[in-house]
């Protein structure tokens, strides 16, 4: 007697054996669409087949780009290797499937080693919380890889637990999140000799003057902690976009002085309120302090029209004095526009019209060719203002603030100084 098993000769009704250790360390850390494309190629290097990223990117509804990230990821935490094929070394590459068993485990000395190890580690209380606060850190449990990487950084190569704390914290602020990535960082600082927070600080401020930003700002609100992701966003928008000096920022921190919980929000809405500020007196220097309020600015502007007026009457007599002729055509002037505006109310301008605007255009020909006999220009003795866009009121004539203002603003600053000083001289 002999037996036959039926065989199954489509491979979608096959088992893919997925090991645990890829379960219970990897899954947990990896992103979804990472996992569905580590799971679907799987499949298919179980039974040899060959299967594109493109392929694989259609049948999964991601982008290639997004599955190119995936081997990149699962690269970086060695769980596959690539094999490169061309001329080029990057024209394509083969995907290899690491055996998780043998990475974690190898030998069986390596393995009594690291045990070893890691019960006298686990027998340290200073471990345990440091373990704590790094999980804390990363929003996640440990794999025994990752513990072990940590082990061996400060049993191993005598880095400092204070390095490996805070270079993991530094990474996941700029959100990377791979211990090969960390490494690499950690690795880096000890090799250029930092041992220290200070040190590393000072070599961050360097190379990294957005990460010293951060810290300045939360150690300006008395945090110690590492920026949240919406913190970060907040902070990028007031150098980036409200382009905001750090020395203003801090500013705007002190404004938290007196109040019970120092805050983002509030350093924000300072910051916010500033720049609205700067847009309202047409000034995009943001970092200006002006100590002028609105009510100070606008006596400013009143002071400027009326100094304008004064000095058109000044110039005006002097006109008068040297050309008499100019005072009877100003006066005549005058008495013409009058007797029009009647004219106009009386409903007779179609009358005296033509008689008046023609003896005025005569009048103001005679004028221009006396001031030009006389070496005067031919508006001496008009009002010069200083805006011509808004006639010195700060509103043109489309009532939007016009651009003198933050000018304005700092002339003011000086002109209100200088006003209390002769107040103050008077009453002394």
């Amino acid at each position: 007697m002999s037996f036959i098993k039926g065989k199954v000769t489509d491979f979608y009704l096959h088992d893919s054996q997925i090991e645990n250790i890829f379960i219970n360390e990897y899954l947990p850390a990896a992103p979804g669409d990472f996992v569905k494309v580590y799971l679907f190629a799987y499949m298919y290097a179980e039974f040899g087949m060959e299967m594109t990223d493109k392929v694989i990117a259609k049948q999964l509804s991601v982008s290639e780009k997004k599955v190119a990230e995936a081997w990149t990821y699962w690269e970086e935490v060695g769980a596959i290797r690539r094999h490169y094929i061309g001329a080029s070394g990057k024209a394509d590459y083969a995907v290899e499937f690491l055996s998780l068993k043998e990475l974690m485990y190898g030998s069986g000395e390596a393995v009594s080693d690291s045990a070893e190890k890691q019960e006298a580690v686990f027998g340290d209380e200073r471990f345990r919380e440091l373990f704590d606060e790094i999980e804390q850190t990363m929003g996640r449990s440990l794999s025994s890889t990752e513990i072990r990487s940590v082990i061996s950084w400060i049993m191993d190569d005598r880095i400092p637990p204070e390095i490996v704390t805070y270079g993991i914290g530094y990474c996941v602020e700029k959100g990377k999140n791979s211990f090969r990535y960390i490494e690499s960082v950690i690795r880096r600082w000890t090799e250029n000799g930092l041992y220290t927070v200070d040190e590393v600080n000072h070599y961050l401020e360097e190379i990294d003057q957005r990460f010293y930003q951060y810290r300045r700002v939360l150690q300006a609100l008395g945090l110690t902690r590492n920026a949240t992701e919406k913190e970060r966003e907040m902070m990028d928008r007031w150098f980036d976009v409200y382009g905001y000096s750090m020395d203003r920022v801090l500013d705007a921190v002190g404004k938290t002085t007196g109040i019970t919980n120092p805050n983002f929000s509030y350093v924000n809405k300072v910051l916010e309120n500033w720049k609205e500020d700067a847009k309202r007196r047409g000034d995009n220097d943001v970092n200006k302090k002006i100590t002028v309020t609105q009510a100070q600015l606008k006596e400013y502007y009143l002071y400027l029209r009326e100094r304008s007026e004064r000095d058109a009457e000044n110039r005006t007599q002097e006109v008068y004095a040297q050309i008499p002729r100019i005072r009877e055509i100003d006066q005549r002037m005058q008495q013409l526009g009058t007797a029009l505006s009647k004219a106009l109310i009386e409903g007779r301008e179609s009358e005296v019209g033509a008689g008046i605007n023609k003896e005025r255009d005569d009048l103001e020909e005679e004028r221009a060719v006396l001031l030009t006999d006389h070496n005067f220009e031919l508006d001496y003795t008009d009002k010069r203002y200083y805006c011509n866009k808004c006639h010195d009121t700060g509103i043109t004539d489309m009532g939007e603030p016009c651009s003198c203002r933050g000018k304005r603003m700092e002339e003011a600053e000086i002109w209100l100084k200088q006003k209390a000083g002769m107040e103050n001289g008077k009453e002394n």
